[in-house]
C-alpha cells in the first residue's frame, strides 16, 4: 500500500521551470512541504520521490495524520503488545 501511495501522489505532482540554477522544481498539491528541485526534470522526479518517502516516515514518527491521496490511505501502525 505504501508503494501505491507513493506512485498516486508522484501521479499528482505539478512540476514548472523557475528561475533558478536548478531550473526544475516541483510539487504535490495537499501535501504541505513536499517540493523539490533539480538541475532536470527525471531528477526532479527523483528528488521529489524521496522528499515524499521522508515526509511521510517523519509524519509517522511524529504522529502526524498523512493525507489520503486518492483511494490510498496511510495509517499509524497499532502497538502490538508481546
Amino acid at each position: 500500500m505504501l508503494i501505491e501511495y507513493i506512485e498516486e501522489a508522484l501521479e499528482k505532482a505539478h512540476y514548472e521551470i523557475i528561475e533558478d540554477k536548478e531550473p526544475f522544481y516541483g510539487e504535490i498539491p495537499g501535501l504541505r512541504g513536499v517540493w523539490a528541485t533539480a538541475k532536470t526534470l527525471e531528477e526532479c522526479r527523483k528528488n521529489l520521490k524521496e522528499v515524499l518517502e521522508g515526509w511521510i516516515l517523519l509524519s509517522m514518527q511524529k504522529g502526524i495524520p498523512v493525507p489520503r491521496i486518492g483511494r490510498y490511505r496511510i495509517k499509524p501502525l497499532e502497538s502490538v503488545k508481546v
